[in-house]
């Protein structure tokens, strides 16, 4: 009796060891490797719509689209696809967070998520989901990402940790102020949004353009200082989630407020003329605008693409982290 005793406390020992180093493991500081690995196994699981095969905390707080969720809601629910080619992951040792952006399913649809994954060691806990159909629902700039977003930096050139928030930070600053001097633009900067070209090369006219009309400068810089974005009112909620110095990519979230009592105003053209905004070139209802952007850091210090995917939500909604 006294043998089985202690055989079977030994046995206990045995699993509650096991049990303490499986725990200790799960709560070591995830590397850039690890995260990556922690994404993509999240984005498997919300494919396969089975919440307990990724490594969610107890607890975990789940937003999308600004609202409060269970996994389980959402996408997990609505998935009918898994990440494809287009994907672009900033892991952020130092945060212990992970970005990304890419094309998922959806509903047998294509569409845009933009990721953030909070860890605590390998347990997720906080997911946040912004996620959109393709703009118009056009997927040239969406087969591919920009060859910029993937190459890595040379080592003797990369931006630290807290330069890369700094410098993406300084994005939100510039377009509260509409001063394109805010931010460091490279000149050929670029700018995709839902997958449509906003600034840089390859921007289209605006719907209803009068061919040969005077333009805003498409240049990321002169088009902030331009005043072209005065209708947006409000940046609130603005947060550098992750940084990623091997690629120089930093992505940060943030809330638009457009309450489009502004107008009109006046926006200055590439040719140094002037033109109006109004009611009727932007007969638009208020709204909000969830958003990610990912920006990539030179070795130059200067940003030269910016992916973004941005959400079209009621004026003044609550962001969800209230």
């Amino acid at each position: 009796m006294a043998r089985r005793l202690a055989a079977a406390l030994a046995l206990s020992q045995a699993f509650a060891l096991a049990a303490c180093g499986s725990a200790a493991a799960d709560s070591v500081p995830c590397d850039r490797a690890c995260i990556v690995g922690v994404t993509d196994s999240y984005l498997a699981a919300l494919a396969s719509h089975d919440p307990s095969a990724a490594t969610l905390a107890q607890g975990v707080v789940f937003v999308e689209n600004l609202e409060r969720l269970t996994p389980g809601e959402g996408l997990w629910k609505t998935a009918t696809g898994g990440k494809g080619g287009f994907a672009i992951y900033v892991p952020d040792p130092v945060l212990q967070q992970a970005g990304w952006i890419g094309l998922v399913e959806r509903e047998g649809q294509p569409a845009l998520l933009a990721l953030r994954l909070k860890l605590d060691g390998k347990r997720i806990t906080e997911v946040e989901h912004l996620v959109t159909e393709p703009a118009n629902g056009d997927l040239r700039n969406l087969v591919q990402v920009r060859r910029g977003l993937l190459s890595t930096i040379p080592e003797a050139g990369r931006k630290t940790h807290a330069e890369l928030i700094r410098i993406g930070a300084s994005y939100y600053d510039a377009l509260d102020d509409n001063d394109g001097t805010l931010t460091p633009f490279a000149p050929r900067c670029q700018r995709i949004e839902n997958g449509m070209i906003t600034a840089g090369e390859g921007q289209r006219p605006p719907p209803n353009d009068q061919p040969g009309a005077p333009r805003i400068a498409s240049d990321c810089a002169a088009q902030v200082s331009s005043q072209a974005f005065v209708y947006i009112d409000r940046i609130e909620n603005r947060r550098m989630i992750a940084a990623d110095p091997v690629t120089g990519l930093v992505m940060g979230f943030s809330h638009f407020r457009h309450p489009m009592t502004n107008l009109p105003y006046k926006v200055t053209l590439a040719d140094g003329s002037t033109a109006e905004r109004n009611r009727g070139n932007m007969p638009y209802d208020p709204f909000d605008m969830p958003a990610a952007h990912i920006f990539k850091v030179g070795p130059d210090g200067l940003i030269h693409e910016i992916e973004v995917v941005g959400v079209v939500a009621p004026y003044d909604s609550p962001t969800g982290w209230d």
